[in-house]
């Protein structure tokens, strides 16, 4: 079958998602309905938010879809009446059978890990955090469980020292875009081998949860690389946070966008002790040594290199990091 004859229906709602739309358009590819999250109010001004992949959509001239419930009749309906091929999913809600099963020749998912590791909400993230060395894209095609479907594609990517979350999602998701496009050809082909899923011994795996802001409260008992890693998977957004108080000072918090480990022995202060010359630097304890601070964002201020807020900020040394 030719692959730009199938009819496909496409569901995503971030800007991950955006790339591999414009892609299956511009290369001649039968989008029949885009589906995607419903609008709804974000921001101070509780302004009405269009999904990125909405607003892709409406650019490219395609039939769009945002059901709130994905087992509404009327949905299910609608979606019956496309008669699709096939269906594709990236970084959208959870499927009910009755939509994934749809498709004729199924639908498959883009996940920016390499499964079985890191499945979940969070994958680049995590990997970050923990201090892989690698990472990557996989397609696979749904089922019942949550990222657990038989494997199709996979790419490995490596992360450099120097990566944060920006940079290794806008590099897998441009990677992704091509892997899609693979996995399309390929299903309309008959030339695949999916790889299931099973038999996987789950303690051996790493989990990607959702990340909330509590979550990105660094802890300065732990060791120096340990927290540059959490700085780097949470930067620019949504960014590790720490409180800082002081004697005599007010209480503030500050997101920390960039660090370095600089190694020491001795335990001459406590775990989050704050150090500074006062002109161009800003070094907080950690287990084994202390993390110097690149990039940082007081709250109420906007973000800015150590050495341009010192200029106004005086009081840094006063204060410890919680």
């Amino acid at each position: 079958m030719n692959a730009k004859d199938l009819r496909i229906v496409f569901m995503g709602t971030p800007e991950f998602a955006v790339p591999s739309l414009r892609a299956l358009v511009d290369g001649g590819y039968n989008v029949v309905a885009v589906v995607t999250t419903p609008d709804k109010p974000a921001g101070r001004g509780q302004k009405i938010h269009e999904s990125d992949v909405k607003v892709a959509a409406r650019e490219l001239g395609l039939p769009i879809l945002q059901p709130e419930k994905l087992r509404d009749p009327e949905f299910v309906e609608t979606m019956q009446a496309l008669k699709p091929d096939l269906g594709i999913v990236i970084a959208f809600r959870m499927l009910p059978e009755v939509i994934w099963a749809m498709p004729h020749l199924g639908t498959f998912n883009l996940h920016a890990s390499l499964l079985p590791q890191y499945r979940g909400a969070a994958p680049i993230n995590w990997a970050i955090i923990n201090g892989e060395s690698e990472t990557g894209v996989t397609t696979f095609l749904l089922n019942h469980e949550i990222d657990k479907g038989a494997i199709v594609g996979q790419i490995r990517v490596p992360i450099g020292e120097e990566d944060t979350i920006g940079s290794m999602y806008d590099r897998l998701m441009e990677i992704g875009t091509g892997l899609v496009i693979d996995t399309v050809e390929r299903i309309a082909a008959g030339n695949i081998d999916p790889v299931e899923q099973m038999h996987i011994d789950e303690s051996t795996l790493r989990p990607a949860p959702k990340i909330f802001k509590e979550d990105c409260c660094i802890d300065w008992s732990r060791s120096g690389r340990e927290i540059v890693n959490f700085v780097r998977g949470l930067s620019p957004y949504p960014a590790a946070w720490t409180p800082m108080s002081g004697e005599g000072v007010q209480p503030l918090t500050a997101k920390i966008f960039s660090a370095k480990h600089i190694p020491c022995d001795g335990s001459e202060c406590g775990c989050g002790t704050i150090n500074s010359d006062g002109k161009s630097y800003i070094r907080v304890r950690c287990a084994d040594g202390w993390v110097e601070i690149g990039e940082l964002q007081i709250a109420g201020k906007k973000r800015m290199a150590v050495k341009e807020l010192l200029l106004g900020f005086r009081d840094i040394a006063r204060y410890t990091a919680r």
